[in-house]
C-alpha cells in the first residue's frame, strides 16, 4: 500500500492516478463513497449549471449573501492557477492544509464504498469534488453555492440536494458527453432540478426540455420573461419578479453585455429563497458592486489594454466578440489564442476573425490541447492573409504581443482556462508599452 499522501499536490497526483477515464459520467460510484462519508449539509443549497454564465452567476450571488452578513461557501471548476480556488468560504481561497484531512476522509470511504467492502475507483474531478464538499459541509455556513463542472445530471455535484437550481445559458459545448442539440444538453442540465424546489431559468429561450422536465418533475419553475424580467435603462436597471421588484440598481461590477441575463437569475433566486435567506436592498446594490471574477472579459489596468476571457465555445466568443465591440476604437487588436482540441476551434475563430489584426497562438500543457500549428491551419481557411505567430506556451505569447503592440493597441487572450491561466502563472500580467511585469494577484 502506497503511502498516505501529505501535501495537497500529493493528494492530487493520487487522485490523478485512480481512474482511466479523465471524464466518467455517472453518479452510483460518487454517490456510494458520499454515502459512506455521510455526507449533507444543513444549510441551504444553491446549484448552478449552464454553457457559460455559471461562473459569474456564482460570483454575484456569493458577493450578495456575503454582504447581507451571511457565512458562504463556494465551489467552482476549473481552477485559473491554483487548485486552492476552487474553495472559497467567506470570500477567500482555502488554504491548501485546510483541504488535506478532506482528502484523506474521501480516500477512507473510497476504500471500502465499493459491493462488500471493496474500493470504488473515482475519476481526478470526482475525488477532488467529494473533498470540497466534505470541507465545506464541516464549515458553520449559511449558504452554500455549488457550480456544475460538465453537464447536470450525472456531474459528482448532483450527489447533493439543491434548495435551488438554476440553468444559465443552454448551448453546444460538451457535445460528446452531453448531446448533439441544444435540446439533448437541455435535458441533461436539467437533472440538477429537484422536485417542488424552486429552479431559475435565466437563459430566455430556454430549451423545451427543460421545461417539460421541470414539469414532469414538479419542480417550481422561475421562467426569465415569465416569473421575473429586467428593464435595461440608459444608466441603470430594474428588475420585477413574482412578487418582488427591484428599483434604480446600478450595473454589475461584472463586465459584459449579458451579465445582466445573469444578475436576473440571481435576484430570481434570491426571491424564490427570501424566506430562509432574506436580502435587504442595500446588500443587493453591495453585492453586484463587489462581485469580482477573473479571466471573465477582465480588462486589466495598464498600456496596451489587455482583456482575458476564458470563453471556449462559439456562444461565449460571440459574447467576447460584442463585448469588445462595445469598448470603442483600437488602432491594432493582437490575441493570445490556445484551445483544447475537443472545442469548435473553427466556430469560435470565426466570430473573431473580423476583430483580431495579429494573431499570437499558443501551445497549451495539457494533452486535451489543439498544437498551436493546428489552430493556425484552421485559421488560414477562414482567412488566408491572417497574421499568425506561433508560441510554445500563453506567457511567452503574451510578450511576444506585448513587445510588438503600441500603447494605443488591445490584446486579448482567449480560448481557455488554460490560456488566461497561463498567463497569469506569475501573478496579474501588466502591460508598460513593450514591457510585461507580473502583479501579485
Amino acid at each position: 500500500m502506497s503511502p498516505t499522501p501529505q501535501t495537497l499536490d500529493g493528494w492530487l497526483s493520487h487522485a490523478e492516478s485512480l481512474h482511466a477515464r479523465v471524464i466518467d459520467m455517472g453518479l452510483d460510484r460518487v454517490r456510494a463513497v458520499r454515502e459512506t462519508m455521510r455526507l449533507q449539509f444543513a444549510c441551504p443549497v444553491i446549484t448552478v449549471a449552464g454553457t457559460n454564465g455559471k461562473g459569474s452567476t456564482c460570483a454575484m450571488l456569493e458577493a450578495i449573501l456575503l454582504a447581507a452578513g451571511y457565512r458562504v461557501g463556494v465551489y467552482t471548476s476549473p481552477h485559473l492557477v491554483h487548485f486552492e480556488e476552487r474553495c472559497r468560504i467567506d470570500g477567500q481561497a482555502v488554504q491548501a492544509q485546510a483541504l488535506l484531512p478532506h482528502f484523506a476522509a474521501v480516500e477512507q470511504a473510497r476504500l471500502t464504498a465499493g459491493p462488500a467492502g471493496s474500493a470504488v475507483s473515482l475519476s481526478y474531478f470526482e475525488f477532488t469534488t467529494l473533498a470540497i464538499l466534505s470541507l465545506l459541509a464541516h464549515e458553520r455556513l449559511d449558504a452554500v453555492i455549488l457550480e456544475v463542472g460538465l453537464g447536470g445530471r450525472l456531474d459528482a455535484v448532483n450527489v447533493i440536494d439543491t434548495d435551488c437550481a438554476i440553468l444559465t445559458s443552454i448551448d453546444l459545448d460538451h457535445m460528446e458527453y452531453l448531446g448533439p442539440d441544444r435540446e439533448t444538453i437541455g435535458r441533461e442540465k436539467a437533472g440538477i432540478m429537484r422536485a417542488a424546489k424552486p429552479t431559475i431559468v435565466s437563459d430566455p429561450q430556454a430549451p423545451a426540455s427543460v421545461l417539460a422536465h421541470a414539469q414532469a418533475l414538479g419542480a417550481d419553475l422561475w421562467l426569465a420573461g415569465r416569473d421575473f424580467h429586467y428593464t435595461h435603462l440608459p444608466q441603470q436597471w430594474s428588475w420585477q419578479g413574482r412578487t418582488q421588484r427591484r428599483h434604480s440598481l446600478a450595473f454589475p461590477a461584472l463586465r459584459g453585455a449579458n451579465q445582466l441575463l445573469n444578475a436576473s437569475g440571481v435576484l430570481a433566486a434570491l426571491e424564490a429563497l427570501q424566506t430562509s435567506l432574506p436580502v435587504a436592498a442595500q446588500a443587493v446594490r453591495e453585492g453586484f458592486a463587489r462581485a469580482e471574477l477573473s479571466g471573465r472579459f477582465q480588462v486589466l489596468a495598464g498600456q496596451p489594454t489587455l482583456v482575458l476571457d476564458v470563453g471556449h465555445n462559439p456562444h461565449a466568443i460571440a459574447v467576447l466578440a460584442e463585448n469588445l465591440d462595445s469598448m470603442g476604437y483600437f488602432p491594432v487588436t493582437h490575441a493570445v489564442f490556445g484551445a483544447m482540441a475537443d472545442k469548435d476551434i473553427p466556430g469560435m475563430l470565426r466570430r473573431m476573425v473580423p476583430l483580431i489584426d495579429v494573431w499570437h497562438l499558443c501551445d497549451l500543457p495539457t494533452p486535451r490541447a489543439a498544437e498551436a500549428q493546428e489552430i493556425a491551419a484552421s485559421l488560414l481557411v477562414l482567412k488566408p492573409e491572417a497574421r499568425i505567430v506561433l508560441h510554445a506556451d500563453p506567457l511567452q505569447a503574451l510578450g511576444a504581443a506585448a513587445a510588438a503592440a503600441e500603447l494605443a493597441d488591445r490584446i486579448v487572450v482567449f480560448g481557455s482556462f488554460y490560456t488566461v491561466g497561463g498567463v497569469m502563472q506569475k501573478g496579474l500580467p501588466r502591460l508598460h508599452g513593450k514591457h510585461l511585469e507580473s502583479s501579485p494577484q
